[in-house]
């Protein structure tokens, strides 16, 4: 008994292939190797592996099977050389044209509403505390006079004389394959099934409405930029009686003039004076919501961060807070009076520095005939 190829390897495939690939490996090699187009004498056992090859991988619980047992994990499941793995003709119709018979019957059936997306700017201090806004959407609703039907109440819609009521049409379509036939929504009624011969006053027939809505919009603390808040149902109406879509609130978070937002911490500069910064001192720095204050140690340096604990933003949907970090600058004044001139000149005589108009600087020296 010969010993069967791997499945993966017959459809030229890494065992990692997707579901995608599998199906166009399948209807290339198909094509290439059917007996009413290829005529060699070995063809026909080529289409029949490469069948049982793609029945496999491309059904989920027999290729899970297959991957972790080899195709002795197969042998019990009652695929003998008779099925090839597939459960009918419109099988490989699905695997040639990819229309499968069994989507007829979803041309009548209720179809889910659009989920919507609207876009809500707040500030920082919103998102830090929480805030309520009022929301104002357009959605389709089911039409209320109607119901949905797309007929002027009093009337009934008529089954489509075209499809017969199925929604679909058969168009057959001659290949080298053989003939074949395919399904499309009824053009006459739209894939509907049936056909609204006096139309609702109030939607026009369609069955749904466009209108707009007003609502508060809880947002919870904690919130950033992309943060999403599902409205359930409130997307547009589904049609044939399906349930409506959501609508998805958006979040932008404004920049903010003093604080920038790394997660939930918050950053911030702050100056300082040089005396401030040499002796040290208290300061008032900017908080969400007021102000707080830090203690600068003596001798502190530009660019040093200090930590306010439990400053940043609150966890979204959670407990505690994050810090915020505060960087100083020391900051030079630009124009000194004659006082703060000389108390500068007392400091740097001092540290024993020379500044402009330091008589103990060389041009000072000359002047005063010092050698």
């Amino acid at each position: 008994m010969t010993e069967k190829r791997d499945y993966y390897e017959v459809l030229g495939l890494s065992r990692n292939a997707t579901a995608d690939e599998i199906k166009r490996a399948f209807r290339t090699l198909a094509r290439r190797y059917h007996p009413d187009v290829n005529k060699d004498p070995d063809a026909e056992a080529r289409f029949k592996e490469i069948n049982e090859a793609y029945d496999v991988l491309s059904d989920d619980q027999k290729r899970q099977t297959y991957d972790r047992f080899g195709h002795d994990g197969l042998n019990g499941g009652g695929m003998g050389d008779a099925g090839f793995g597939f459960t009918g003709f419109g099988d490989i119709f699905d695997a040639f044209f990819g229309t499968s018979q069994r989507q007829q019957a979803a041309y009548t059936s209720a179809v889910r509403g659009d989920d919507l997306r609207q876009d809500v700017e707040i500030t920082l201090e919103e998102a830090a505390q929480g805030v309520t806004k009022g929301l104002r959407y357009t959605h389709l609703e089911t039409c209320d006079l109607c119901e949905g039907s797309g007929a002027q109440p009093g009337t009934q819609s008529e089954v489509c004389s075209t499809c017969r009521g199925t929604g679909y049409v058969r168009h057959t379509q001659n290949t080298l394959l053989g003939t074949f036939q395919t399904t499309a929504p009824c053009g006459r009624c739209r894939g509907e099934g049936r056909i609204v011969t006096a139309p609702c006053s109030q939607c026009a027939g369609a069955g749904r409405l466009r209108r707009t809505r007003e609502r508060n919009l809880k947002i919870p603390a904690g919130v950033d930029t992309g943060s999403r808040i599902r409205l359930s149902g409130e997307g547009d109406a589904g049609l044939r009686g399906g349930p409506p879509g959501d609508l998805y609130i958006v979040l932008h978070v404004q920049p903010h003039d003093i604080f920038e937002r790394r997660d939930r911490d918050l950053y911030c500069e702050v100056p300082i004076s040089f005396p401030l910064a040499a002796l040290g001192g208290q300061i008032e720095v900017p908080v969400i919501g007021g102000v707080e204050k830090l203690t600068i140690p003596e001798g502190t340096q530009t660019g040093a961060s200090f930590v306010l604990k439990g400053k940043g933003m609150p966890e979204l949907n959670g407990y505690g807070r994050g810090n915020q970090y505060v960087i100083v600058r020391v900051e030079v004044p630009r124009k000194l009076n004659h006082e703060q001139r000389q108390a500068l000149r007392q400091y740097a005589l001092a540290m024993g520095e020379e500044t402009n108009g330091d008589e103990k600087g060389l041009f000072g020296r000359l002047f005063r005939g010092d050698r």
